[in-house]
C-alpha cells in the first residue's frame, strides 16, 4: 500500500490555493512536481508533470512603440472630447507629469484607474495615416490562460490588428483582425469566435463586434481565449481533461496559445462616422488605459517556479531538465532523450523525467536491468543513492538472477512459479500494467511512446469519448475506435455532414445533400423552417392535411397538382429516415 506526501513549503500551497480559488476548472492541476512515495523497498520519488501558476504577465512585459515619438505631449498640444469637438481644452505635455501620458500607464497598478492612460499624438497630419505599432515583449515563452483585454480611453479604433511571435519578434502571424467594416478594411468577412467551432477554433477572423461605437461603455477589445478553451473543455471548461489531450496531442493546438511577444497595430483612429472631419483633426487619436495578459511561463511541464530576476524571467526546473523553458536534460541525465512532460493521465500527469546516464552514476548495466526504478532517484542527492547499493541490494541482485526470467520491469516485485508451464509469471501488475512480465497495458490504457518500459507512467488511459466511442478502449497510439458519423482522436469530433448531441447524428438536412422542400430553409442541421403553409421534417407537407376535412376544403386539388405527389410521398414514408 501507498502513502505519499507532498514535499512544498507552505507559502507555495498558499499560492497555489489561490490559483485554485480564481482558475478552479481552468489550471487547478499540476502544481506540484514531485512526492515521495513509501515503498515496501523504502522511500522513493514519484515524479509529476507541473508548471508555473497563471499570474498577470504585464508585470514582466518590456513595451516598445514605433513611431518611437509617437506618444503626445512633446511638443505640448492640446485634444478634443471624440463625442464634442469643440471641447478642446484636454491638454498633454510630456514635462508635466500630470499632464503626461507616457506608455507605462497602460500597465499601471494604482488601481488602474482609467484617469491614467497612454496617449498618442493626434491625427494632425491628415490624410497621411496615423498608424502606431505597440509591442510587448517578455523575452521568455509563455503559455496564454486568459482573455486578452485591451481598455481604450479614447474611442476604439476603426481598424487594428493583434499579431503574436513565437521567435521574440523575428516573425509575426496575425491573432485577430478588428475593423467597422472588415471587408472593405482587410477584405475578410466578418465573423465572431461564436461563429467557430472546435475544428476552425483556430482560424484567424476579422471581428466588427469591437470596433463599432466609441461611447463611454464601449472601450474594451477582447481576444477571446476562454472562449476557444471551451471548444474542448465545453462551454463553462468543465471537461479539462478533453482539452488536456488536445494539448497534449495538436502541436498546433499549443503553440496557438504560446508567445514571446505580441504586437497591437492601431491602423487607423476612431471617427465615429463615415467622414473625417478635417476641421477638428485634434478629436482624433489613440489612448489605452489599460493591457490584461494573463499566462504563465512555459516551462514545458517540468517547473511550478519562474523567477523574475535582473529584468528576465526563467523556469526554476525539475525532473533533472534545464534551460530557459526546461528544454533540455541536464549534463549526466541523458540515459533517454528530453521530452516535455504531458498533461495526462490527470490529474497527475506523466513527467518524463530526465534520467541519469548510467556511466554518471558509475552503475554497471546489468543493474540496469534488474533496477528498472532508476529513473524514480533524485541521484543529485547521493545520500539517496548510496543506501540502495548495498550489500541487500546485491542480494536481491542474486535472488533476480536465481530467478531470471521474473523480470517485472518494476512494476511488480511479486512473481510465480507455473510449474505445468515451466514458466514465471509477475503478479499483481501495477501502474496499469499487465502480461507475464508487466509489459503491456490494460486495457482502456496505451504505451506512453516516450516513457521507458520500467516507467511508472509507461501506460496512459485511454479517455475515450463515451458518447463518441465504441468502448473505452484504444489502439497502441491512443486512438478509439469511433461510432459512425464521429471522428478524432478520442472520438470526441464530428464528421462532415453531422452535429454533436451526446455523440455525432447525422443533419437532419444541409444545403448540399439534403434539400428543404417547399421553400423552407435549413436552420443549424437540425431541423427545417417551413414557410406557413407546410410543415414535416423537410417541409413535405401541406398543413391542411392535418386539419379536419383535409386540404379540400380550402383548397382546389386542380389548383395544387403537386399536392397529391407530397401526399404519396408521405405515405410511401420516404421521409422516414429524417426523425429527429
Amino acid at each position: 500500500m501507498y502513502f505519499s506526501r507532498f514535499l512544498s513549503l507552505h507559502a507555495l500551497w498558499v499560492t497555489v490555493s489561490s490559483v485554485m480559488q480564481h482558475y478552479p476548472s481552468v489550471w487547478g492541476h499540476y502544481d506540484v512536481c514531485k512526492t515521495q512515495i513509501y515503498t515496501e523497498e523504502g522511500i522513493v520519488w514519484d515524479y509529476m508533470a507541473c508548471q508555473p501558476e497563471a499570474t498577470d504577465m504585464t508585470k514582466y512585459l518590456k513595451v516598445k512603440l514605433d513611431p518611437p515619438d509617437i506618444t503626445c505631449g512633446d511638443p505640448p498640444e492640446t485634444f478634443c472630447a471624440m463625442g464634442n469637438p469643440y471641447m478642446c481644452n484636454n491638454e498633454c505635455d510630456a514635462s508635466t507629469p500630470e499632464l503626461a501620458h507616457p506608455p507605462e500607464l497602460m500597465f499601471d497598478f494604482e488601481g488602474r484607474h482609467p484617469s491614467t492612460f497612454w496617449q498618442s499624438a493626434t491625427w494632425k497630419d491628415y490624410p497621411k495615416p496615423l498608424q502606431v505599432n505597440i509591442t510587448l515583449s517578455w523575452n521568455k515563452t509563455i503559455e496564454l490562460t486568459d482573455n486578452i483585454v485591451i481598455t481604450f480611453e479614447s474611442g476604439r479604433p476603426d481598424q487594428m490588428i493583434l499579431e503574436k511571435s513565437l521567435d521574440y519578434g523575428q516573425t509575426w502571424q496575425p491573432y485577430q483582425y478588428y475593423a467597422t467594416d472588415c471587408l472593405d478594411a482587410f477584405h475578410m468577412d466578418p465573423k465572431s469566435v461564436k461563429d467557430l467551432s472546435q475544428q476552425t477554433a483556430l482560424e484567424i477572423i476579422c471581428t466588427e463586434e469591437y470596433s463599432t461605437g466609441y461611447m463611454t461603455n464601449s472601450k474594451i477589445i477582447h481576444f477571446e481565449i476562454k472562449d476557444r478553451f471551451a471548444f474542448f473543455a465545453g462551454p463553462r471548461l468543465r471537461n479539462m481533461a478533453s482539452l488536456y489531450g488536445h494539448l497534449d496531442t495538436i502541436k498546433n493546438l499549443r503553440d496557438f496559445f504560446t508567445i514571446t511577444d505580441l504586437r497591437i497595430r492601431l491602423l487607423r483612429p476612431a471617427t465615429g462616422e463615415i467622414f473625417v472631419d478635417e476641421l477638428h483633426l485634434t478629436r482624433y487619436f489613440y489612448a489605452i488605459s489599460d493591457i490584461k495578459v494573463h499566462g504563465r511561463c512555459k516551462c514545458n511541464l517540468h517547473a511550478t517556479v519562474c523567477v523574475f530576476d535582473n529584468s528576465k524571467l526563467s523556469c526554476e526546473c525539475e525532473h533533472n531538465t534545464t534551460g530557459p523553458d526546461c528544454g533540455r536534460c541536464k549534463k549526466n541525465y541523458h540515459g533517454r532523450p528530453w521530452s516535455p512532460g504531458s498533461y495526462l493521465p490527470i490529474p497527475k500527469g506523466t513527467a518524463n523525467t530526465c534520467i541519469p546516464s548510467i556511466s554518471s552514476i558509475g552503475i554497471p548495466s546489468k543493474f540496469n536491468r534488474i533496477w528498472p526504478n532508476i529513473s524514480s532517484l533524485d541521484v543529485s542527492n547521493p545520500k539517496q543513492v548510496a543506501p540502495k547499493l548495498t550489500l541487500s541490494t546485491v542480494s536481491s541482485v542474486q535472488v533476480a538472477n536465481h530467478k531470471r526470467d521474473c523480470e517485472c520491469f518494476g512494476h511488480s516485485n511479486r512473481c510465480s512459479y507455473i510449474e505445468l508451464l515451466n514458466t514465471v509469471i509477475c503478479v499483481s501488475c501495477k501502474h496499469n500494467t499487465r502480461g507475464q512480465h508487466c509489459e503491456l497495458c490494460r486495457l482502456g490504457y496505451f504505451r506512453n511512446a516516450s516513457a521507458e518500459l520500467d516507467d511508472e507512467n509507461v501506460c496512459i488511459e485511454c479517455y475515450c469519448n463515451p458518447f463518441g466511442s465504441i468502448h473505452d478502449r484504444c489502439n497502441d497510439t491512443g486512438y478509439c475506435e469511433c461510432k459512425e458519423g464521429t471522428s478524432g482522436p478520442k472520438c470526441d469530433e464530428c464528421l462532415p455532414g453531422n452535429y454533436w448531441l451526446e455523440g455525432c447524428r447525422p443533419n437532419v438536412c444541409d444545403n448540399e445533400l439534403l434539400h428543404c422542400q417547399n421553400g423552407g430553409t435549413c436552420h443549424n442541421n437540425v431541423r427545417c423552417q417551413c414557410p406557413a403553409a407546410y410543415t414535416g421534417i423537410l417541409c413535405e407537407k401541406l398543413k391542411c392535411e392535418k386539419e379536419v376535412g383535409g386540404c379540400s376544403s380550402r383548397s382546389n386539388q386542380a389548383a395544387h397538382p403537386q399536392a397529391p405527389l407530397l401526399l404519396l410521398t408521405a405515405l410511401l414514408g420516404t421521409v422516414g429516415p429524417y426523425l429527429l
